[in-house]
């Protein structure tokens, strides 16, 4: 099979694209022919170097994908040859990748696609719908009426966490870097988008939410504590999941004041339990409309390392060129 692959850690430069010799499923695992897989930012942080556990060698990038069942193992009745699906979590703890034309994964972790969604959408959605879902309703506890302040709505996660708090029925500001990335927003649902290049951010949240956001969401690898603890309604909760060298100083007198809490997670040490309960939430808004996960672009899985070095200048490099995801098809 076809397969972007890394054999020492580096920068993209590292990953070829090659032959691999095809998987076979284990007893609990489902052979999955790939359709469409997406790039996370946690993907170049791995094939970089980060230190977060073992890597299987040759190591397959990626950890979403969406396909086709092609085979199943002995023990795994939950999906039969045929069936469309979608997974995320793979490529951590020590699983072999996605960027691949087949991949092997545990039934636990995988869910299946209702017809009307592309695999396209299905790749983008995953890792981004499950951290968002899991954030919104099981961390956050986000209930209909309350307001949700995002800082970055138009990446990845900010996007789905726009659409998704929308659904839920909360008012939804939201920063974005640009008129273009702002009017972006306002079609995911955004009530309102401050540009944080032209305004000032904090008069403009007070503008909007006079007594704060229930659930205040950060997306930057450099948060700004004092801006977003300011945001904070009395109560509030604030969710923290990027930045994981960040060491910003921290306002605890206005924190503790306000009876806030803080939330930090990664949507891949939630168990499995979790994830299928957010996977169905996230089937229903697919399927509904609800949320449509934004696609920056599609690029060949030839292309893989150029796709790494896109989401790196963004991301790392902070140039906030991409709104949304890459997406790369066989």
């Amino acid at each position: 099979m076809k397969a972007a692959f890394i054999q020492e850690t580096g920068t993209p430069e590292a990953i070829h694209y090659g032959e691999l010799p095809d998987p076979t499923p284990a007893a609990e695992q489902v052979l999955v022919k790939m359709g469409a897989v997406a790039v996370n930012p946690i993907d170049t942080y791995i094939r970089n170097g980060s230190p977060f556990w073992e890597l299987p060698q040759p190591y397959i990038v990626g950890s979403d994908i969406a396909g086709e069942v092609v085979a199943v193992g002995s023990s795994a009745s939950q999906f039969k040859v045929g069936d469309r699906v979608w997974a995320s979590n793979q490529g951590f703890m020590g699983r072999q990748g996605t960027f691949a034309e087949l991949c092997s994964i545990d039934q636990r972790w995988l869910y299946p696609l209702p017809d009307s969604v592309t695999l396209e959408n299905a790749a983008a959605a995953a890792l981004v719908g499950l951290t968002a879902h899991l954030g919104l309703f099981r961390e956050a506890r986000l209930q209909a009426g309350e307001t949700v302040f995002i800082q970055g709505g138009s990446g990845g996660v900010g996007s789905t966490v726009v659409q998704m708090a929308k659904a839920a029925g909360a008012t939804v500001v939201t920063t974005a870097g640009s008129d273009a990335k702002a009017d972006i927003c306002r079609k995911l649902g955004a009530d309102h988008v401050i540009n944080y290049r032209s305004e000032n951010v904090a008069e403009a949240i007070r503008s909007h939410l006079p007594e704060g956001a229930d659930v205040v969401w950060e997306t930057q690898r450099q948060p700004d504590m004092d801006l977003l603890v300011g945001a904070l309604a009395e109560r509030g909760r604030l969710v923290v999941m990027a930045g994981r060298d960040a060491r910003p100083e921290f306002p605890i007198g206005p924190f503790y004041v306000k009876e806030a809490r803080m939330i930090g997670f990664v949507m891949f040490q939630a168990p499995h339990e979790a994830q299928a309960t957010a996977a169905d939430g996230i089937n229903s808004m697919l399927a509904g409309g609800q949320f449509n996960p934004l696609i920056d672009r599609v690029l060949p899985l030839a292309e893989t390392a150029q796709a790494h070095r896109l989401q790196e200048e963004s991301t790392v490099g902070l140039s906030g060129s991409l709104a949304g995801k890459l997406v790369l098809t066989p």
